[in-house]
């Protein structure tokens, strides 16, 4: 077990439940679960968990309850990758530091979701072409598909910003949910696309490695409890 990486998604489920009056029961809340990866302690992955380096930056915008539940992935993003920022979404409050962020001139910001919910007037692009030495800032909808729905038609402040949209047959390998649509991708799977539509293979490919044992550890740990 390693030491907690102070990184944004962490800090938001840290104030989440400091806020909480009651605490999150996900499903095998009885588990000693390592407080940085979330796997079960004996098969903490920490010392497996890669530092990676990336032209593009990534923005977390996450249902409440997302930063709370070991099975998330974006956490995932956030550990191998520094430049990763992460919001707690609400309908009727913005986080200023969110606006700030979206209209700083260091970043070019994207919305990764499917074009055909973009506004009319909103630009829907298939490459990321940031250009004119801003970086490419991707926003993810961290939530299930229902939610990031919601939150995309209920987030005005998103409706200037282009969308990117993702074309790609892959398939999610995304194991520790129910899902009823194999090609809705998880977080981390989005992250993952996303570089390697970038050019940042090899970080496409470690995000992508990390993604996978942990959730093989995840599986194994709810299968086999220690002897």
């Amino acid at each position: 077990m390693s030491e907690h990486p102070d990184h944004a998604v962490n800090r938001l489920r840290s104030d989440a439940i400091a806020r909480s009056t009651r605490p999150f029961l996900a499903r095998g809340a009885r588990v000693r679960r390592c407080p940085s990866c979330q796997v079960a302690e004996h098969a903490c992955i920490c010392a497996e968990r890669p530092r990676l380096d990336s032209g593009v930056s990534f923005c977390l915008l996450m249902h409440a309850y997302e930063p709370l539940k070991p099975t998330n992935t974006g956490r995932l993003i956030a550990d191998c990758l520094p430049d990763t920022y992460a919001f707690t979404w609400a309908r009727t409050e913005v986080d200023p530091v969110l606006l700030a962020l979206l209209n700083d001139p260091r970043y070019q910001p994207y919305v990764v979701f499917p074009g055909e919910y973009a506004q009319p007037t909103q630009q829907v692009c298939e490459q990321i072409e940031a250009g004119q030495g801003r970086r490419p800032l991707l926003i993810i909808l961290d939530a299930t598909w229902t939610q990031a729905r919601k939150m995309f038609r209920k987030s005005p402040y998103l409706a200037d910003v282009p969308v990117l949209s993702l074309q790609t047959e892959q398939l999610s390998r995304y194991r520790l949910r129910r899902s009823t649509r194999d090609d809705h991708l998880c977080t981390v799977e989005v992250a993952s696309a996303c570089l390697q539509l970038a050019g940042d293979t090899a970080a496409a490919e470690a995000l992508d490695g990390y993604f996978q044992r942990f959730t093989d550890a995840y599986l194994s740990t709810c299968r086999k409890r220690p002897q």
